[in-house]
């Protein structure tokens, strides 16, 4: 089993309703355990300026699925929620789930790069997943994630409460 951080966002059709569905998909993977799921944030959105805030979490797996097996795990949980993929990089969307770190690992392929590869940048999951993990997690790099948050202010980022159903913690 390796635990495995997730990203979790949307900003269309009942965004938070859309996470709880993404969180029940994501606890019935097979050989896949959820561990924790932080509170539910709300963010400005990335891109175009004219599309809802975004509803966001980060989640933790336990699981035994290979990377790419599971990113086609969540891909599929995606669709099945009505994502529809656009060349518009950063709109508006019913779901986007993000594998930001898994394990110790670190990943470089044309499908799949491992930490995300721009976790870094983004208080939207840097926030959650220390809620979760704990400011004193180490990225596969060594870096710890309390620098990535010294360095990525608490800007356009308001926790809202828990996810509805979701009582999932560290």
């Amino acid at each position: 089993m390796e635990r495995i951080y997730i990203g979790l966002g949307s900003n269309l059709a009942e965004p938070a309703a859309q996470l709880a569905c993404a969180l029940q998909a994501m606890a019935a993977l097979p050989r896949t355990r959820l561990a924790a799921v932080s509170s539910l944030y709300s963010s400005d959105p990335l891109g175009p300026p004219d599309q809802p805030r975004y509803a966001n979490a980060v989640a933790a797996l336990d699981s035994e699925l290979m990377p790419l097996e599971l990113l086609d795990a969540l891909q599929a949980i995606e669709l099945a929620q009505g994502r529809v993929r656009k060349d518009e990089r950063w709109g508006p969307r019913t779901l986007d789930l993000d594998i930001l770190l898994f394990g110790e690992r670190m990943l470089d392929e044309p499908r799949l790069q491992v930490p995300h590869y721009h976790m870094h940048a983004r208080a939207f999951v840097l926030y959650p997943l220390a809620e979760i993990a704990g400011g004193g997690l180490k990225l596969p790099s060594g870096q710890p994630l309390q620098a990535l948050l010294d360095a990525c202010p608490f800007e356009g980022l308001e926790v809202v409460g828990r996810l509805p159903g979701m009582a999932v913690t560290p």
